[in-house]
């Protein structure tokens, strides 16, 4: 079997948590690197906690580099109400036993892609795009290399989560963002309205609880406290699972209806800053170079969540 090359660019977070889990579990993967961004917590937490993941998991032959700390023109915004002042929800952190790799994520992800064959590389976003953004500036070329770059971010017929029409990946760093969307790489998105189609029930929660094995505890862990904290933020019972959706895409394709479309997003307004316009009209954009994910099969991505934590 071929593996799918592959880096995480994440910001750990408790969804970023089974995100991680699914892809150390899956064989189709070859997991070049793990690279961490500031967003959920600061990126001294999100590279600590990738770590712990990683530890859980048992995949220390999977480097974590530390990236940036802040976007490229904001003050740092965290969402610790909804991943806990840790981002792991309930658990407890810990120092892991092996460092972080040296050098900056934005370094590695050119390195690691320029050595391999063009497009070979898959790139899954699942944080803000800074990290890549600060790549892109460095090497320009990097664009014309990598494959699919599948981008947890964006929201459209669903609203924002984070103001009325933004999502808080694209919020947190807009100018990073808009830059990555300008590039030409291959940029699939998957926002709002594809992840709010992907529920963590009480029934597939306990599911993965009937494992009985140490990643399918993190995941399920990762999943509960979601779901307390949905209930008293927000009111649902299900919380929407965001990151493992582009991990899911590039494991099995057709459990996603994409859409190609072009995406722009605000960078000017305070009132929309992050809102992400998704342009489906090729006579109106011109071309369209991005994709949409506008549908995803829940049942399926649960599938192969369950499989890899087995």
């Amino acid at each position: 079997m071929t593996r799918q090359a592959l880096i995480i660019d994440c910001d750990p977070g408790v969804d970023d948590a089974v995100a991680l889990m699914l892809a150390f579990g899956s064989e189709a993967f070859e997991l070049l690197a793990i690279t961490a961004v500031g967003g959920n917590v600061p990126v001294v937490k999100t590279a600590r906690n990738a770590r712990i993941l990683r530890q859980i998991a048992g995949r220390e032959d999977v480097p974590v580099f530390m990236g940036a700390d802040r976007p490229l023109r904001r003050e740092p915004a965290g969402a610790g109400e909804f991943h806990g002042a840790e981002g792991l929800g309930d658990m407890a952190p810990f120092e892991p036993d092996a460092p972080c790799a040296d050098g900056h994520a934005a370094d590695a992800i050119i390195a690691l892609v320029m050595a391999r064959p063009a497009k070979s590389v898959a790139l899954a976003v699942l944080g803000p795009l800074t990290n890549l953004a600060l790549a892109l500036r460095r090497e320009p070329a990097l664009a014309g290399r990598l494959g699919p770059v599948a981008v947890m971010g964006g929201a459209r017929s669903e609203g924002g989560n984070i103001t009325a029409s933004a999502e808080f990946n694209i919020w947190a760093d807009p100018d990073a963002a808009a830059e990555v969307l300008a590039t030409g790489c291959d940029v699939i998105l998957f926002g709002l309205d594809a992840t709010h189609q992907v529920r963590a029930t009480g029934e597939r929660i306990a599911a993965l609880e009937a494992v009985g094995k140490p990643m399918a505890d993190a995941a399920a862990s990762m999943m509960r406290f979601s779901q307390r904290i949905e209930r008293e933020i927000v009111g649902w019972d299900a919380p929407p699972l965001h990151d493992p959706c582009p991990v899911a895409w590039l494991l099995e394709p057709a459990l996603f209806t994409l859409q190609p479309c072009r995406v722009s997003v605000e960078t000017d307004s305070d009132l929309t800053r992050g809102h992400t316009a998704v342009e489906f009209r090729e006579a109106v954009a011109g071309t369209l170079p991005h994709r949409w994910a506008i549908a995803a099969d829940a049942d399926g991505i649960f599938a192969l969540i369950a499989d890899a934590v087995r």
